[in-house]
Order: C-alpha cells, then sequence, then structure tokens
C-alpha cells in the first residue's frame, strides 16, 4: 500500500504556513497563536480557544493547517475518519505545573477545573479531534530525540491494517509545532511518500529543519 503526505502545516512564534501550497505568512511581533485563531485559520468559531493550555492552542492550530494544506474540510458535524498521533519534548508539565501551584494557592474548592483538563499530554490531541469531528485513534508519544519518524512509522501500520482512513502526525517544538497528514494512495499533488517522509524525520530534529527538507520536495 502507498502512503504519500497531503499535507504539511507549521506555525511559529515568526509566523505560519503550509508546505504543499507554498503558502508563508509572517506575524507581526504583537501577534501570536490567538491571533491566528482570529485570523481565519479555523473554518468557525472555536470555542473556549482562549481558556486552553498553549501546547493545545498550538496542536489545534497546526492540525487546522495541515488539514487546509491537505484541502480537508471536516468537524463536528460531518465526522471524519482521521486519526491523531502527536508528541512533544515536555509533555503537559507546564500545565501540570500551574495546576499544583494554583492548587496549593486556592485548595481543592477553589482551584480552577480547566486547568485540570490541561495535565493528560494527550489533552491538545483531543481538543483537535473534537473540533474537527476526528473519530480515528488518538495517541500520544513521550520522549525520544526525533519522535516524528516513530509517529509516522505508527502512523503508516494503523493505516496499512485498515484501523483508520488518515492519520495527522505531528509535534509541538516549545512554541511551535508542525502537523501533518498522511494518508493511502497517490493523490496528483502529494507532497512525498511515506518512506522519503521518514527519512526527512530521520535527518531533521528542529521546526525550520523540518520545514526545510519538505519544502526543498516540493521544490
Amino acid at each position: 500500500m502507498e502512503l504519500t503526505v497531503r499535507g504539511i502545516g507549521w506555525l511559529d512564534l515568526g509566523g505560519y504556513g503550509l508546505v504543499r501550497n507554498e503558502v508563508v505568512h509572517t506575524l507581526d511581533p504583537q501577534e501570536g497563536v490567538r491571533s491566528l485563531a482570529k485570523g481565519g485559520v479555523f473554518p468557525r468559531p472555536f470555542k473556549n480557544f482562549g481558556r486552553m493550555d498553549a501546547v493545545s492552542q498550538l496542536t489545534a492550530c497546526a492540525v487546522a493547517l495541515a488539514l487546509e494544506d491537505a484541502g480537508i474540510g471536516c468537524g463536528p458535524e460531518a465526522k471524519a475518519d482521521i486519526g491523531i498521533l502527536g508528541s512533544s519534548r515536555e509533555g503537559s508539565l507546564v500545565s501540570d505545573l500551574a495546576y499544583f501551584r494554583d492548587y496549593l494557592e486556592n485548595g481543592r474548592k477553589s482551584s480552577r477545573g480547566n486547568l485540570f483538563v490541561y495535565t493528560l499530554p494527550s489533552s491538545p490531541l483531543g481538543e483537535a479531534a473534537i473540533y474537527f469531528g476526528l473519530t480515528g485513534p488518538l495517541m500520544f508519544l513521550a520522549g525520544g530525540e526525533r519522535p516524528l519518524g516513530a509517529l509516522l512509522e505508527l502512523a503508516g501500520q494503523l493505516l496499512a491494517c485498515g484501523e483508520t482512513g488518515g492519520v495527522l502526525v505531528g509535534q509541538v517544538f516549545g512554541p511551535a509545532a508542525l502537523y501533518c497528514y498522511l494518508a493511502p494512495g497517490e493523490v496528483e499533488g502529494s507532497l512525498c511518500d511515506l518512506p522519503r517522509a521518514l527519512a526527512v524525520a530521520a535527518s531533521e530534529a528542529t521546526l525550520a529543519g523540518l520545514v526545510g527538507r519538505f519544502s526543498s520536495i516540493k521544490e
């Protein structure tokens, strides 16, 4: 079975882009992830986006960009058989610490329950899955120097076994994120096949490196 990368979306402090469609937007210094939510990255309003932790916001934006690059529209009103696999170096540590500090300061009854929601590293993936109506497998991978390669391999196995029709695979790099969409079959305009994507993931560990290599494939 041939598997191909249909689209890649990324964002960092300086901007965001779509690799297959060769789109790059530069952000002004005063803009950030929250600006993207108001600037048309999402196909419809994202309820409670402002309350989510930083990793969830980055994940949701990168997933939206990857789906846009792949030309896929989906949402809770039209469920999609798409899985989502993700990773980040710190997992939910930042949110765990924020919740624990709030718990110590305010106690069990007065601490903010909204912080507790993000004390699982899989929570950002869940937020994206709910918003986009994704019904496929969901998994967070912890550890590893280059987790994107391991996630792509797992996505390939899930697709080969018929567990899902497509998989979003990505990683959060501190204040940045990248997600790609992998699906069976060769489609006109696909970015590359799975072996080529694995080679890129094995050779690059940074967001800039990954975007640069995948963009060079497009060129």
